[in-house]
């Protein structure tokens, strides 16, 4: 399955919001270089070649290598956070909303494991105006999942002694599901949100 054809319980990866359809392939191309070989060992004729498109015409829309990296980076980390505000901040209990965050959480990073590992370990990458760009988001992401925590703590309902220590946690094992995932192994993106949600309520003594 290619990086354009990933999903989430069907859901598309959000490339149509990048316009023209060539900046759309090159930075779809992009995704599957950085994954496979790694940013730094990364060309931009190899992006091109991805891309079926001559190596003048990435800086027709790209102005750099880190640019393109850039992008993507945000475009992830938009998703990201989407995805945990919409559980946040929807109905029921702080455990029924941390376990809506952890599984979408965890479905993207199994569905969208291509783009997720790019954007979740090549962050070093990037130049410093663009990694604290970057990182300002990874605050807001932890901070969602915090404050479901928080709330189950002040209910009572969760039993937390170190709730930063714990998010940390939380968010350490969802992201690492893009690293390991496999399509043909036996559990599907679903069924690992699942299996990760019901192991975070219980990592958080949820009653």
């Amino acid at each position: 399955m290619s990086t354009a054809e990933e999903t989430t319980g069907g859901e598309v990866e959000p490339w149509e919001q990048v316009t023209p359809d060539a900046a759309r392939r090159l930075l779809v191309a992009a995704v599957e270089a950085f994954a496979e070989r790694g940013y730094h060992a990364t060309t931009t004729r190899d992006i091109a070649s991805r891309a079926a498109m001559s190596p003048a015409a990435l800086y027709i829309h790209y102005k750099t290598k880190e640019e393109l990296l850039h992008r993507i980076s945000r475009i992830g980390h938009d998703k990201a956070l989407q995805i945990l505000r919409g559980a946040a901040h929807g109905a029921g209990s702080p455990a029924e909303r941390l376990a809506d965050a952890v599984s979408s959480f965890v479905r993207w990073h199994a569905g969208q494991r291509t783009t997720a590992r790019v954007v979740q370990y090549e962050l070093d990458a990037l130049g410093p105006d663009a990694r604290a760009e970057i990182l300002a988001l990874r605050r807001e992401v932890d901070a969602e999942v915090r404050g479901i925590i928080e709330d189950g703590v002040a209910s009572g309902e969760f039993d937390v002694l170190d709730v930063h220590g714990t998010t940390l946690a939380v968010m350490s094992l969802c992201i690492d599901v893009a690293r390991w995932f496999n399509i043909d192994g036996p559990r599907t993106p679903e069924e690992v949100g699942v299996l990760y949600a019901d192991l975070v309520l219980r990592m958080v003594g949820a009653k």
